[in-house]
């Protein structure tokens, strides 16, 4: 069985317009209360009649990035999958890093230059 898609994240140069926009643009209630400032869109209350869909965030990036869209698969160790995502022609970008306590993700281009996240919980 595959790995799965857990999470979505949205990171631009302005996060309270982009939570704004995309709060106006599909009813998502953002979240930002958080040191960070990291817009959670919960799944509970984002899924169709099937119940599917997943939660995911929007967030602010470092001064001077013009941001990304990605996703991220739920891995049983971040630096296994980074180590294997870049012998297989991949470029780490960042992590592994704890985020918060139990929260480990890492970015990572592919050989086309998409970002995709990994996370790991422990």
């Amino acid at each position: 069985m595959g790995q799965p898609v857990v999470h979505f994240e949205i990171t631009g140069q302005d996060a309270p317009k982009l939570h704004s926009y995309y709060s106006q643009l599909f009813g998502w209630e953002v979240d930002a209360n958080n040191p960070m400032n990291y817009g959670i869109v919960q799944r509970e209350g984002n899924v169709n009649a099937e119940g599917i869909g997943i939660g995911g965030g929007i967030a602010q990036g470092p001064q001077g990035y013009p941001g990304h869209v990605t996703f991220y698969v739920e891995v049983p160790n971040v630096e296994e999958s980074m180590t294997k995502a870049e012998s297989l022609g991949g470029t780490r970008m960042m992590g592994p890093e704890e985020v918060q306590e139990g929260l480990v993700i890492g970015l990572f281009t592919d050989p086309e230059g998409h970002v995709i996240g990994l996370i790991q919980s422990t």
